[in-house]
């Protein structure tokens, strides 16, 4: 049992993605370092909701930010609303932005967290791009899920995010109720 306890104390403080990430042979030791750092300061602003860090990281707070939902989830979201004269989810969701995004963690009450899985990264030391696996949690419950990519420049301040664009698959079991 002792065994049991300590595991899990040690695994649960250990980064959501521990394991190092991918990169491809020419990317420059420092810059998988100082990126991996980047990916890590990302998920770890959605969790404490510290939109400051997290605006921090993009080169511009009017960056592309986009979202593609499978074809499935985008039949699935159509035939659960419930409001049928309202219009049903788009496949490119286009109109939102990293200050959307983050504000409306930063609003919410609920515990959310994105976690990062398979990180890959390819730079020649003054641009990047970073692929990876992601969970969107909230409340214990994962809302969706997909492959993120990520354009980076590295600037004057360090790298800073370009663009982001994700894969969306929604969770097909419906979030518990809310308590009231």
């Amino acid at each position: 049992m002792k065994h049991w306890i300590f595991a899990s104390l040690v695994f649960s403080s250990a980064p959501a993605f521990a394991a190092p990430a991918t990169a491809t042979g020419t990317t420059p030791k420092a810059d998988i370092a100082a990126l991996e750092k980047v990916v890590d300061t990302f998920r770890v602003a959605i969790i404490k909701k510290d939109k400051p860090a997290f605006m921090g990281l993009l080169y511009s707070p009017t960056i592309p930010w986009i979202g593609v939902a499978t074809d499935s989830s985008v039949k699935m979201a159509n035939e659960r609303r419930k409001a049928k004269s309202l219009p049903g989810i788009r496949k490119v969701s286009g109109t939102g932005s990293a200050t959307e995004f983050i504000d409306h963690i930063v609003e919410s009450e609920q515990a959310i967290e994105e976690t990062v899985d398979n990180v890959r990264i390819d730079s020649n030391g003054d641009v990047a791009q970073i692929w990876f696996d992601y969970s969107y949690v909230r409340d214990g419950y994962k809302q969706n899920w997909g492959q993120e990519a990520w354009h980076m420049v590295r600037t004057d301040e360090g790298w800073k995010i370009n663009s982001v664009i994700w894969s969306m698959e929604f969770n097909p079991v419906l979030p518990p109720p809310r308590p009231k």
